[in-house]
């Protein structure tokens, strides 16, 4: 379809501040987003319980949750009882990477999209200020674009699918700015590695740091709830 407004997106949230600026940007560019939220198996209950409200308050068509259990095979400190690290800086790869979620969520997305008629699948990953995950860089994007357009039927007959990553090489400063100009209401998001039941972020995990820094080099208050 030519035209954006009649185009559906499947998006992927998972309740944080990037998610939630990549519906806000899919949603300027017209598209109707269908936002896709994974239970994997994570830490808290928190940041599905926060992709709700986000989906909701940004115009999502609709929002559904899909449950994995990633917490049966651990290797995370995300999905296993291994602790968060806190307060310090990360080298390589960090215990809080899991493996393979942004393959599965991805191609749940991808499934979903073919089955709604969607060329478009929309992410939050981000190769600036991220963790060291080897997914969040521009080469596994690229190479799952590759594979979503070899290994579905609307890919080998032609419609051709796309990986959006519109965040990808945005600083967690840039991002906060985009999301201030688009509406987005970050105190409805939660990015905590281990927030509480009220979602509450501990202020000391990588994501939190990042978090924290973004909104001071972006000069704007921190609206993040802490314990």
């Amino acid at each position: 379809m030519s035209d954006n407004s009649l185009r559906r997106a499947v998006v992927l949230v998972s309740g944080g501040m990037d998610s939630a600026v990549t519906i806000a940007i899919a949603r300027e560019q017209g598209y109707q987003v269908h936002a896709l939220s994974v239970a994997y198996g994570q830490r808290h209950s928190s940041e599905l319980e926060a992709s709700a409200r986000v989906a909701r308050m940004l115009g999502a068509v609709e929002h559904k949750t899909v449950h994995v259990d990633l917490r049966s095979i651990g290797g995370s400190a995300l999905t296993a009882d291994i602790d968060v690290p806190l307060d310090q800086e990360n080298s390589g790869i960090p215990v809080t990477y899991v493996p393979a979620r942004n393959t599965i969520m991805l191609s749940i997305a991808l499934g979903w999209a073919e089955v709604l008629g969607s060329r478009d699948i929309w992410c939050g990953v981000n190769a600036v200020d991220y963790s060291g995950y080897p997914d969040c860089r521009p080469a596994f994007i690229e190479a799952f674009e590759k594979l979503a357009n070899v290994a579905t039927k609307a890919g080998v007959e032609g419609q051709g699918l796309r990986i959006h990553a519109p965040l990808m090489r945005m600083s967690k400063a840039d991002i906060a700015r985009e999301g201030q100009r688009l509406g987005v209401d970050f105190a409805e998001t939660v990015s905590c590695y281990q927030a509480d039941e009220l979602g509450r972020a501990c202020g000391h995990c990588d994501a939190c740091r990042l978090r924290a820094q973004g909104f001071r080099d972006a000069g704007l208050p921190d609206p993040t709830r802490y314990v």
